[in-house]
């Protein structure tokens, strides 16, 4: 701790050694953090991904949490994110996990309230808001550039469950395997570029295969939503895990009354803007953009950024709560509630043949 009472360097644990972890742990030396440690469930497999790093591994929580780490990140298989975020919570340490927060609304309400009780600093990385253009796409919202939103297009489209063959552990982890994994990212992003909330929606859900590798599949495959907004704005959302040649393909657009606004995450140095006179690109440049859009913007312009820089920015502010600085629009716990909200509400609308369902606020 500095004279001031806030962190000089974070030091950083991370549990869960598998792709996410790698993620999380470039984001926290890119951030300039100490990382004190890696876990898993073996030492084994602990090892394997803390010896590139050259940082210790430790074969369980306790013995993370006895290094002393200010954040522990959860990167570990979705059922057990609320047990582990839960027992980090009660030692009184920070916390960033990976959606989705718990498996019912009930308990990400729980840790929620865990969190705020016990005063730490909690995280869940939505991290397509770190995107600049999409910081660019939400101020122009904000500032009435584009008019009243009158409705929005929006898809979050994957192609790696698109074979018989292709086989997953989400794929029989909970009611909901499409929308709760990408779905959740999709309306996250369409509620915080709008400014507005969900109020209703009605789902129609499809799981294609009944099996798939000789294993029963418990979960959709695709989700088509319309929803409702609070100021009256209706949309439709598409997701799918079986969309052919669509890798990572998140994108919105924003129809107002006076322009448009679109967002592809695969193309993420540009937003199109749509007038009824024609359509502009606008390239990211730091010296063109509004100032929230341009803190996230860290490279020069024509030097592209993509998922990891939006992931290191996410880390970025995390660990500058944990300093004592509130930086703007920083997912919480709070957030990883809303979307287990959303996910229920789509799940009890496919249910029950696409009725209109309400959306807890």
């Amino acid at each position: 701790m500095t004279s001031n009472g806030t962190m000089a360097v974070p030091r950083v644990g991370i549990i869960g050694a598998g792709f996410m972890g790698e993620v999380h742990a470039r984001a926290a030396r890119a951030a300039g953090a100490e990382i004190v440690g890696i876990a898993s469930r073996t030492l084994a497999s602990a090892q394997a991904t803390a010896a590139p790093l050259g940082v210790p591994a430790f074969a369980s929580l306790d013995d993370l949490l006895a290094a002393k780490p200010d954040v522990v990140h959860v990167c570990t298989p979705n059922d057990t994110h609320a047990a582990i975020s839960a027992q980090v919570v009660a030692a009184g340490v920070a916390v960033v996990c990976e959606k989705p927060l718990a498996a019912s609304s009930a308990d990400a309400r729980a840790l929620m309230d865990a969190a705020a009780e016990a005063g730490v600093v909690n995280t869940v990385p939505f991290v397509y808001r770190f995107h600049p253009m999409v910081r660019e796409a939400r101020a122009l919202v904000q500032q009435g550039a584009i008019g009243t939103v009158l409705s929005v297009q929006a898809s979050y489209l994957q192609d790696w469950m698109l074979l018989q063959t292709d086989a997953n552990w989400r794929m029989s982890d909970g009611s909901s395997r499409a929308f709760a994994d990408i779905g959740s990212h999709l309306c996250d992003l369409v509620e915080f570029v709008t400014g507005d909330r969900i109020v209703r929606l009605s789902a129609r859900t499809r799981t294609v295969y009944a099996e798939r590798a000789g294993l029963p599949v418990s979960n959709e495959d695709i989700a088509a939503v319309m929803v409702e907004f609070a100021g009256g704005t209706i949309g439709t959302l598409l997701v799918s895990q079986m969309a052919a040649g669509r890798k990572n393909a998140l994108e919105f657009e924003l129809h107002g009354a006076e322009q448009s606004v679109r967002f592809e995450q695969e193309k993420p140095e540009q937003l199109h803007i749509g007038s009824r006179a024609g359509t502009m690109v606008r390239h990211r440049d730091a010296s063109q953009l509004t100032p929230d859009a341009a803190r996230l913007s860290v490279v020069p312009s024509g030097h592209p950024m993509g998922y990891q820089d939006a992931f290191n920015g996410f880390v970025r502010d995390t660990y500058s709560a944990l300093c004592g600085v509130a930086p703007e629009s920083l997912p919480t716990f709070a957030d990883g509630l809303r979307a287990a909200v959303m996910t229920e509400a789509v799940v009890a609308s496919a249910g029950q043949a696409g009725a209109w369902v309400a959306v807890e606020s």
